[in-house]
């Protein structure tokens, strides 16, 4: 019997069982006898049977499928931040449709509405800007959605982050503690939540000392200009004695600018701490001292409001969730040395 051809009803028929029994066995969540179970998936493996799960939403009215936008596939967060999502969500019976946007409303507001005619469940945003109209259309559809390191100004939303206000006071104080004072920042976007947070924590930190940041450029989480904003602010000889970088996409980025086109030497020069710990933070290539992003907590509360939201809409109240990054120390800092 072809591929094409077979249908929940000859699974049935070959099961010996109702096709109501079929789709039990073959609905994430749904309660089977494991005797049913099993003669139900060794029908389904003899006839090649594969269900439509187009069909099946127009039935019960749910796609079981979410729809993830990301703007920074190119930063290796967001590789490791879409893996998780993605294994999370699966492991509860949704599948995922993963879209990219250009940070822009306009871009946004295209994929979200392409999103929808797709019958989503819900949807993540993983660092991409919601605006009030956009939200409400989405409200209005039924679709529920969740902010992913990312936090607005907005009672419809939800939003689950990393504490980034404490994670920028952190870097400040671990830079303070070596005994730097002549301390530079490069910022990532700064129309992003999270690039204001930490700023604002770390500059909180260094008013308690009495300082303020020597150096300040703009880097826009982006490699190219990362590498400009370093060569700006280390090209003349009152650099700082250390650095803090919105993200560790960008820090990369500066590191290699210290080392291959300015001489420099981490740490025994400058000092440099990122943001996020991304894998390639820990390769030697690197050892960059950085703020971990609690990424599987952030995960799986992600994961936790969504669903709640979809299976138990009227139980749910809007929630804005922080949760405290850490301190990972290594090699790129140590303690400052006078030049």
């Amino acid at each position: 019997m072809a591929n094409e051809k077979v249908t929940s009803l000859d699974v049935a028929r070959k099961a010996g069982v109702s096709q109501s029994a079929v789709s039990r066995v073959l609905t994430p969540g749904a309660s089977a006898s494991k005797k049913t179970v099993e003669k139900v998936r060794s029908a389904v493996t003899e006839l090649g049977y594969r269900p439509n799960i187009l069909a099946r939403s127009l039935i019960t009215g749910k796609s079981r499928i979410i729809g993830l936008v990301v703007a920074y596939l190119n930063n290796r967060f967001y590789p490791e931040v879409l893996e998780k999502l993605s294994h999370r969500l699966q492991r509860k019976g949704y599948h995922v449709l993963i879209f990219i946007a250009n940070n822009t409303q306009d871009d946004i507001s295209q994929v979200i509405e392409g999103i929808l005619e797709y019958q989503v469940d819900g949807i993540v945003a993983a660092s991409v800007a919601m605006s009030s109209d956009l939200a409400a259309r989405c409200q209005a559809a039924g679709v529920p959605i969740v902010l992913f390191n990312r936090s607005q100004d907005d009672d419809a939303l939800c939003s689950v982050t990393s504490n980034n206000f404490l994670g920028g006071q952190t870097a400040a104080r671990h830079l303070l503690d070596l005994g730097h004072t002549k301390i530079g920042y490069i910022a990532g976007w700064e129309g992003a939540s999270t690039q204001l947070e930490r700023e604002d924590g770390f500059n909180s930190e260094l008013a308690l000392s009495n300082l303020k940041v020597s150096h300040r450029e703009v880097g826009n989480f982006e490699i190219d200009e990362a590498k400009q904003a370093a060569l700006k602010m280390f090209g003349a000889s009152n650099y700082p004695t250390a650095v803090f970088v919105a993200s560790d996409h960008m820090a990369f980025a500066v590191m290699d600018i210290l080392r291959s086109n300015l001489g420099l030497r981490i740490p025994q020069d400058v000092s440099v701490v990122g943001f996020d710990d991304v894998s390639l933070a820990s390769y030697s290539a690197y050892d960059l001292t950085t703020i971990r992003q609690p990424l599987i907590q952030m995960v799986d509360t992600t994961v936790d409001i969504l669903l709640t939201q979809i299976e138990h809409p009227e139980t749910v109240n809007n929630r804005v969730i922080k949760i405290d990054p850490v301190l990972i120390k290594r090699s790129s800092s140590s303690v400052e040395k006078e030049k």
